[in-house]
């Protein structure tokens, strides 16, 4: 019996309203635009508003998706949500996602890789359905970390943005979507990229407080040469594991974390600029949002045709890094 072909069926995003950009962060810390564009390709950020939670950023995004799939949030089997900034530690994102969807009774849970989280998404999602155990599945990837930044500290306030991006994966025709997968994680690099505070390792108290350990520390000359090492290896490997070269990409969609790792490892990988899906100079670093904010630019722009491959390939805290290989099984976009 040959194995379920799983493919994206419909694609919806969703971005808070207000614009950061890098002028506004010049009158709140010391920085300037042309430091932050030069260091890392970033102009602007979208930034929720108070009281605005990751489950809201996540069921707009969930509701487009839908929408462009053509299909009713009662038709969902299972509702996967991956993101490193919940609501709360519990219950699951997912869950609150599917009350605000007004359903009930369909599987729900989060996943939780940093900003490879879509990734291991998109892999963890396509087995439910290639087993046969489910039919259809919500893919969300939503983070606000804006929510989580000091703005005081210059090194990672100026990169991350909020948003949400979500799939609906279906069975699709044999041969096209989700080709092949590659997934790694190296725990000791986890001090490299992390929120100290906030789990059973650091309840929040007065001294976790005073210290600013529930913001986002990076040790970001350390990340950026993992990155540039990590997202080709991954990318070749995945292709590898379909039957395919880099010369058989018709677009990479990477983590928008900074111009200048995408750009190292493009060159790396051997792909030409051309077929890379770039937009963190509007969105900035969105952790597990970024690459389905990325795919929804190339769908809605009409440029996707019917056979054409794309890489998906991300990094984050972990560490963690992976890629998908699919083959787009419908045509055009919005």
């Amino acid at each position: 019996m040959s194995k379920i072909s799983v493919g994206i069926v419909g694609v919806g995003v969703h971005v808070p309203e207000k614009v950061l950009t890098n002028f506004d962060l010049e009158q709140m810390v010391d920085t300037s635009d042309t430091w932050i564009r030069t260091r890392t390709g970033i102009a602007e950020r979208r930034v929720a508003a108070e009281g605005i939670a990751t489950s809201d950023l996540a069921v707009e995004a969930a509701k487009a998706a839908l929408d462009d799939a053509g299909i009713t949030a009662d038709e969902v089997d299972l509702i996967l949500v991956t993101t490193s900034t919940p609501d709360m530690i519990f219950p699951s994102t997912a869950c609150l996602v599917q009350s605000k969807l007004g359903i009930a009774g369909c599987a729900a849970f989060d996943l939780q890789a940093a900003c490879t989280g879509f990734v291991y998404g998109f892999t963890v999602a396509a087995q439910f359905i290639e087993t046969g155990m489910y039919k259809t599945v919500l893919l969300i990837g939503a983070d606000a970390f804006t929510k989580y930044v000091n703005w005081q500290d210059r090194n990672t306030c100026v990169l991350f943005g909020d948003g949400a991006g979500a799939v609906v994966l279906r069975r699709v025709d044999d041969g096209y979507g989700l080709l092949s997968s590659y997934l790694a994680a190296d725990g000791s690099g986890a001090d490299l990229l992390k929120i100290p505070a906030g789990g059973s390792a650091l309840p929040g108290n007065e001294y976790s407080i005073e210290n600013n350990l529930h913001y986002v520390q990076m040790v970001g000359g350390e990340v950026f040469k993992f990155a540039v090492r990590i997202l080709p290896e991954a990318g070749t490997k995945a292709l590898e594991k379909a039957g395919l070269t880099v010369t058989d990409v018709d677009y990479l969609v990477p983590h928008q974390a900074n111009i200048r790792i995408i750009n190292a490892a493009a060159d790396r990988l051997g792909i030409n600029k051309e077929k890379i899906i770039v937009n963190l100079e509007k969105y900035g670093n969105t952790s597990t949002a970024s690459i389905p904010l990325a795919l929804y630019d190339l769908y809605a722009s009409g440029g996707l045709k019917r056979g054409d491959v794309l890489l998906f390939v991300g990094f984050g805290a972990g560490l963690t890094w992976g890629a998908n290989v699919i083959r787009w099984s419908e045509g055009g976009g919005r």
